[in-house]
């Protein structure tokens, strides 16, 4: 029997999400490859410093769950002090310097998910030319896990990005 880590456990309405997969549709489509578990904490200050070129710095706060074609990845940012993963913002930090809160928490990252939107298709969001299609089983899942929090991907990104202007900075300040 194998035992796994329950710290590097996703939430279970993630991995049901994921479980969906995605289409890339020759790059229309969503972008995105999940994780079938949280990076380690090594992993993500391995990363992290690499990223940043900061060989002294460690990660602040990540929960790594997935990344784009090129590397860039998502995860949670454990920003809230005392306040479970769910309510943690979702971010993107991209291989080619795309950088960005997503998603307010979990429940948004869900409709955001629903709409047609990974984690690399919102931080570039609305610059960035896609053709989201909604996803029904994708849809059923945010609908059961998070009925109230239906918004437009347009208002789930504005909110993240007005509730925390100073993420770019903080990742720009750890930059070398």
């Amino acid at each position: 029997m194998v035992m796994r880590d329950e710290s590097l456990m996703l939430p279970p309405e993630l991995v049901e999400a994921h479980a969906i997969g995605f289409d890339y549709r020759d790059g229309d489509g969503v972008d995105f490859e999940p994780y079938d578990s949280f990076l380690t904490v090594g992993e993500t200050v391995h990363w992290w410093r690499a990223w940043t070129g900061n060989k002294t710095q460690d990660a602040p706060g990540f929960r790594v769950f997935g990344q784009d074609g090129t590397g860039g990845l998502a995860a949670f940012w454990l920003i809230r002090r005392g306040e479970p993963l769910r309510q943690q913002p979702v971010v993107f930090l991209g291989s080619e310097g795309e950088i960005s809160v997503v998603a307010c928490d979990l429940a948004a990252y869900l409709w955001l998910l629903a709409q047609g939107f990974g984690p690399y298709e919102a931080s570039t969001y609305p610059q960035h030319e896609h053709d989201p299609q909604p996803v029904d089983r994708l849809l059923q899942i945010a609908q059961r896990y998070a009925p109230s929090a239906q918004q437009t991907p347009a208002d789930i990104v504005g909110a993240a990005r007005a509730e925390f202007p100073e993420f770019v900075a903080l990742i720009d300040s750890a930059s070398r």
